[in-house]
């Protein structure tokens, strides 16, 4: 029963898709809102029938229904129910329906909110959704069929990838990157339907703006919650290894992150319009790379899926989709009528523009050496038959440089004025916030700080964080002065009056924040292993470690060794820290879940090794700064959801008023 009803839902889905890109064509080369009506309806059938064959394909995994080839292949009669549920997305078959599903609902959600818009550019938009939407789904429906009859019916099945039954972020992380990573087809499909129709004015930059900021946020909280997946789990006591899937996910992040600071110059100054274009369809086709790299099998690393016969057909759209953008900006990108921000005007090099464009520059080189260094060994043994790694030592190296450069420009940007600024002018902004910068890294000296990057570091992220901290504080001034408002309303009220600036801000600080963090827990971590018997304790580095005992605890889908352990700090009692060694059935070696203390300057992280009768062997980390690496990437993902929301309800208002 539920084979057939799930093939079905998924050639229904198939047939809307077609049927919407022919409509959404239609409206674009006619601009027809019959046309686009039809686009709008196909779109949300799609959304509706992909939402069912999901929630199917979950009934099947909670119900243990063996019939259905993607129960027996991950499903366990074992696996607890949250597990069960959240391994939709623990293998090929799986993830390929959730990616098809999560596609369908942003073409259904933007069908829906652009219902009273011009027919052609949102004709030509829906077209490149559901044309997306139509390749992958071919691929749910061919190679990727998750509803395939089982026939005999096992009577239980392997259970889900360990990896996925270690941590409950396993359940929110791949879920928040896929709503950043599908989500990047809205932007791409807008900036297409721009040059298509060969107009792009300020109400469509607007809304790729407010699609834009939605899609950076869950990237950005995605990337952040895979750091932490990693550091909370694979117990090596880091956040990131540049691994080729972690690298997959930064390279669109980047590249996007360009595209929002060209489209702030495009909507002030009327410039970098068409840059922004290219910078959106780049993010697109790297998000495309990146789900060629993670599910072929390709590249070997703890977040890809195994081999698997879609790599030829990832490899074939990547081509088709690169091609066709290149073509596309070739014939068009002169023709484009181009109505956003005041008339260009010439800039000086110390000014705001100049600055986001070196930005972006920067951004750029960074793409270009993480995206070399990723795919540098899978060439090398095309070419060659040799197998050689690109590890930290090589992105350390080319990107510890590019990465200052952009933190003085992230400090350089905000405070240097629009235009054509006097030098006078571009001082006064400039030199309060060096000084104190300055003050702090000289403290931070004197204190003991004698790494020279991290002194670096220290310096440029202080000057960006007062810049920043300026500008929102002239906000609150402001609003001060203009009316009668008590002193917290008003702090509120000039900050809200101003959402693209306090988010853009807030993101700023975020990233200081983060960024220092990083410098310090890359420097300052210290390292060493214990090894124990019961009623012993360890000293290090102001801490004590007492093990208390160990217990072996079966539970429905795993063995747990865990150790028990009395940590002080002096006489400060830290409580009980309990790491543990997971053993499941189908994998071969224990996997490790490491106990951490978070403190507000460093975390405390302890990795069980060995356990044994009487004894335990453990690797105890200490992390300065640690925790300040999630608040600034929170810090980043609340400034983006700040600066979207206004304008989005500024979007809706103007679209009821024009109904």
């Amino acid at each position: 029963m539920i084979p057939t009803l799930g093939h079905s839902l998924i050639l229904l889905s198939l047939a809307a898709a077609a049927a919407g890109l022919v409509a959404g064509s239609v409206a674009g080369f006619r601009n027809s809102r019959e046309a686009a009506s039809w686009a709008r309806v196909m779109a949300g059938a799609c959304a509706v029938t992909l939402t069912l064959a999901t929630l199917l394909l979950e009934w099947a995994l909670l119900s243990n229904d063996f019939s259905v080839s993607y129960v027996a292949q991950v499903g366990s009669i074992g696996t607890p129910p949250l597990i069960a549920a959240v391994s939709l997305w623990s293998s090929l078959d799986g993830s390929m329906l959730f990616w098809s599903f999560v596609a369908a609902v942003y073409a259904g959600v933007f069908a829906w909110r652009t219902r009273h818009d011009e027919p052609g550019p949102t004709g030509w938009a829906l077209a490149v959704q559901l044309a997306v939407l139509l390749f992958f789904t071919m691929l749910v429906a061919g190679h990727s069929m998750p509803f395939e009859a089982m026939d005999p019916v096992p009577s239980d099945g392997p259970g889900p990838n360990p990896l996925l039954q270690n941590h409950v972020l396993m359940a929110i992380h791949p879920p928040t990157l896929y709503l950043g990573y599908v989500g990047m087809a809205v932007p791409f499909a807008m900036a297409v339907a721009a040059l298509a129709s060969g107009r792009l004015d300020a109400s469509w930059t607007r809304s790729l703006r407010a699609w834009s900021l939605w899609v950076w946020a869950f990237l950005t909280l995605g990337i952040l919650l895979g750091g932490w997946w990693s550091y909370e789990v694979l117990g090596w006591g880091g956040y990131w290894a540049w691994d080729p899937v972690e690298n997959a996910s930064l390279l669109p992040w980047l590249t996007f992150t360009a595209f929002l600071h060209s489209l702030i110059v495009a909507e002030r100054r009327g410039r970098l319009a068409i840059t922004s274009l290219v910078l959106v369809m780049l993010s697109f086709l790297l998000t495309v790379l990146g789900t060629f790299m993670t599910r072929s099998g390709v590249f070997n690393s703890v977040h890809s899926f195994t081999q698997s016969p879609i790599g030829p057909a990832f490899l074939a759209f990547l081509s088709l989709t690169l091609t066709g953008s290149v073509l596309l900006l070739a014939a068009r990108m002169d023709k484009l009528d181009v109505r956003v921000g005041p008339r260009p005007r010439s800039a000086a090099p110390a000014s705001r523009e100049t600055a986001f464009l070196l930005m972006d520059l920067v951004l750029l080189a960074i793409t270009a050496t993480v995206l070399l260094g990723t795919l540098y060994p899978l060439v090398n043994q095309a070419l060659t038959g040799g197998q050689v790694s690109v590890g930290a030592p090589y992105y350390e190296k080319m990107n510890v440089p590019l990465l200052l450069v952009l933190l003085l420009l992230m400090g350089l940007g905000p405070a240097l004025p629009w235009g054509k600024p006097n030098s006078r002018m571009a001082l006064t902004r400039l030199v309060p916030p060096a000084v104190l910068a300055l003050a702090v890294t000289v403290a931070a000296s004197l204190a003991g700080l004698r790494n020279g990057s991290v002194s670096a570091a220290v310096f440029l992220c202080t000057f960006a964080a007062v810049v920043s901290l300026a500008e929102l504080a002239a906000l609150v001034r402001a609003r001060l002065r203009a009316g009668s408002d008590p002193a917290p309303i008003a702090v509120f009220t000039g900050l809200a009056r101003s959402p693209q600036r306090t988010g853009a801000h807030l993101a700023h600080l975020g990233v200081a924040m983060l960024a220092v963090a990083v410098a310090f827990s890359s420097a300052y971590r210290q390292e060493t292993e214990i090894t124990m018997k019961v009623g012993e304790t360890a000293q290090w580095n102001g801490y004590s470690v007492g093990f208390v005992g160990s217990e072996r605890v079966q539970e429905s889908h795993r063995l747990s060794s865990r150790a028990s352990l009395a940590v002080f700090e002096g006489s400060d009692d830290l409580g009980e820290l309990v790491p543990a060694l997971n053993s499941y059935p189908r994998m071969a070696q224990s996997m490790g879940t490491p106990a951490v203390l978070t403190r507000p300057l460093e975390d405390l992280y302890i990795s069980l090794v060995r356990v044994g009768p009487g004894q335990v062997s453990l690797r105890v980390f200490l992390q300065p700064g640690l925790l300040w690496i999630w608040i600034g990437g929170l810090l980043m993902v609340l400034g983006s959801l700040v600066a979207a929301l206004p304008a989005m309800r500024r979007r809706r208002k103007g679209q009821e008023a024009s109904s």
